[in-house]
């Protein structure tokens, strides 16, 4: 699944990043996410897929029911015991 520039954007937002805390850790230049977020200019898959990457790796699930969107997910702490399972074991 591709992600869109305004995912990107609210994904950045709910685990407040900035723009060059995700290229360190997407391990890309911060000027390729401006010219993404802001010119609608699509880097190659590679670099969309670090991207992601680094976004699931800090808690945001990418969605794609009937419009692109983001969530976060909860992290252990905030799960009440019966909870717990496999997937949100962390």
């Amino acid at each position: 699944m591709t992600i869109t520039a305004g995912q990107v954007r609210a994904a950045r937002g709910l685990i407040d990043w900035s723009r060059h805390r995700l290229a360190e850790a997407a391990a890309v230049e911060p000027a390729t996410i401006a010219a993404f977020e802001e010119e609608g200019i699509v880097p190659d898959e590679t670099t969309v897929a670090a991207l992601r990457q680094a976004l699931e790796a800090a808690g945001v699930d990418f969605l794609d029911g009937g419009s692109p969107g983001v969530s976060l997910r909860p992290s252990a702490e905030s799960l009440r015991p019966d909870e717990l399972n496999a997937e949100n074991d962390g």
